[in-house]
């Protein structure tokens, strides 16, 4: 399970951090290198999801999708210092419970 975790973990980062590095470029007039590394890091997080041990694709990316969520709530806090508010906290747990239930249901 650590070695679930760990893929969610910097698949995630992957995609957010290349998101983020994109949005500067684009939207904040950053260099076009940033632009650039955000596009290498969205790539590695396509080639970190096809590590995972599920055999159903979907279920990966659906779970993923709530990962996302939670680490995204994470960055605007330590990154863009924007303070999660109680609603903020109650959807990320109902995200952990909706990413628990799709992947460790038990399944005929």
């Amino acid at each position: 399970m650590f070695y679930t975790i760990l893929l969610f973990l910097f698949a995630g980062l992957a995609e957010i951090g290349g998101g983020y590095l994109i949005w500067q470029w684009l939207r904040e007039g950053k260099p076009f290198y940033l632009g650039l590394i955000g596009g290498i890091a969205l790539a590695l997080y396509g080639v970190i999801a096809t590590f995972q041990s599920f055999p159903s694709f979907v279920r990966v990316y659906a779970a993923y999708g709530g990962v996302f969520i939670i680490l995204s709530v994470l960055w605007g806090w330590g990154i863009d210092k924007q303070t999660p508010d109680l609603y903020d906290w109650l959807g990320v747990v109902i995200c952990l419970v909706g990413v628990s239930v799709m992947l460790w249901a038990p399944r005929h």
